[in-house]
């Protein structure tokens, strides 16, 4: 076959990165490919803002079903982001035989199920690597030179907007409030980042990750996910005295049949290799059963390394559509999963070490009714440090436990936010050990 023709809804960032990568590397990609991958429509609702890419208009049009609609079109490719009318133009755009390239994680998070049955249901490719880790290459690996194993662990940075606001905190002792506008301000953000920092984003790529992992859609919903705007100053100063610092870390693992999902803050050894990603920078630590520890790092997001890896998707089906493959691979990577759906275990299953500050009164016996608690509840205390007078008539106390149960651990906050002695709510942070991960 001479080219293999390109349809692109959706001309913003993405898009446009992904445009530039297919016209500034049409050379070597041809090289790669065997044949010309040619952008033969782009669809947008605005297409006269300038993108800083030099397009023929003839190419350009408003109506994304004259890509979806068009014989001659192999691959569309959606990048609209949102749910509803993305989840419209794949599902069309599959239903008339075109394999598809998305980036869009809500939607496959969401509603993975629905458009992976419609590939198989339709004998086309889909093909996502820019949804998770912008141009980092962690899909492809799933599916290829990690094929053979069992994925035991994962441990992620998935959200370089969050990243950075920790980062900030971190390094500067910014309050929460003042880096998120910062990040908002140099384009890192959106105003508001609600989903970057509620953990949201994280979990959306989480549950990509663990669906390609086992083969089969995780349940979102069963992901817990908890965000970084509670987080003060104070909690990273004192994560920093015990040999720590805060991350937002997407987390999963797998004990037998039984599957941990999670988002949220966590405190990780500053000898960790996690500890050293900072700024908008993404990372997956995985172990596999055989091939054991891997590290993937880079730009998680921005035009130009997720139009990389939306270009190297197109690459991909390229390769195939030449070689007169109709579809390759299942979606997942599995053509016989061993189960329909997965779902994580509740959070109150959690075992893991905790992090606690409490703000009491200034006075005798305050520390014996904390630890009393924690004792009634089977909560080990493993080191506390107790600072002066903070606010008037109050004092920090904060320390780290030994492994705890989750249910056991909210229970015992809950008592504790009563105690007249304690003058505002408990922070609570999980702490991961890092013996599963490796050391710089």
């Amino acid at each position: 076959m001479q080219h293999i023709n390109v349809g692109i809804i959706g001309f913003g960032t993405v898009g446009a990165g992904t445009v530039e990568v297919l016209l500034k590397n049409s050379d070597i990609i041809s090289s790669r490919v065997g044949s010309e991958v040619v952008i033969r429509k782009i669809a947008d609702l605005d297409i006269d803002s300038d993108r800083g890419i030099s397009v023929d208009s003839a190419l350009l049009t408003r109506e994304a079903m004259e890509i979806i609609e068009d014989p001659d079109i192999h691959v569309v490719v959606e990048l609209i982001g949102g749910l509803d009318k993305a989840k419209e133009y794949i599902l069309k755009a599959m239903k008339n035989g075109k394999h598809v390239v998305t980036a869009n994680k809500a939607l496959l998070a969401e509603f993975g199920d629905e458009i992976y049955q419609a590939a198989e249901e339709y004998g086309v490719s889909l093909a996502f690597e820019a949804s998770v880790g912008g141009g980092i290459p962690i899909i492809g690996s799933f599916k290829g030179g990690l094929s053979a194993n069992r994925i035991q662990n994962m441990m992620g940075i998935l959200n370089g907007t969050s990243n950075y606001i920790l980062t900030r905190m971190t390094g500067d002792g910014l309050p929460y409030q003042e880096a998120v506008e910062e990040a908002i301000a140099l384009g890192y953000a959106e105003d508001p980042p609600t989903l970057d920092v509620d953990g949201t984003d994280a979990a959306h790529k989480l549950a990509i990750l663990v669906s390609i992992s086992l083969g089969v859609p995780i349940t979102f919903n069963s992901i817990y996910r908890e965000g970084i705007d509670k987080l003060t100053p104070e909690d990273i100063r004192f994560a920093g005295e015990f040999g720590y610092c805060i991350k937002l870390l997407a987390v999963a693992r797998t004990r037998g049949n039984r599957l941990e999902a999670r988002v949220n803050p966590a405190m990780i050894p500053l000898n960790h290799i996690m500890a050293s990603v900072n700024g908008v920078y993404n990372a997956l630590y995985l172990e596999g059963d055989f091939v054991g520890p891997n590290l993937y790092y880079g730009m998680g997001a921005g035009r130009r390394p997720t139009g990389s890896a939306v270009a190297s998707d197109i690459i991909s089906l390229a390769r195939q559509i030449r070689h007169g493959i109709k579809k390759l691979i299942p979606p997942l990577a599995h053509v016989h999963p061993q189960a329909r759906e997965a779902s994580a275990r509740p959070i109150e299953e959690l075992r893991t070490a905790y992090y606690f500050r409490f703000s009491a009164v200034d006075k005798p016996g305050v520390l014996s009714k904390i630890s009393g608690i924690l004792g009634d509840h089977r909560i080990s205390i493993a080191s506390v440090i107790q600072k002066g007078r903070d606010l008037k008539g109050s004092v920090p106390i904060v320390m780290l436990t030994h492994e705890a149960l989750e249910s056991d651990v909210i229970k015992a906050l809950s008592l504790m936010d009563n105690l007249d002695v304690l003058t505002d709510r408990t922070m609570m942070i999980r702490v991961e050990q890092g013996e599963e991960g490796p050391t710089e």
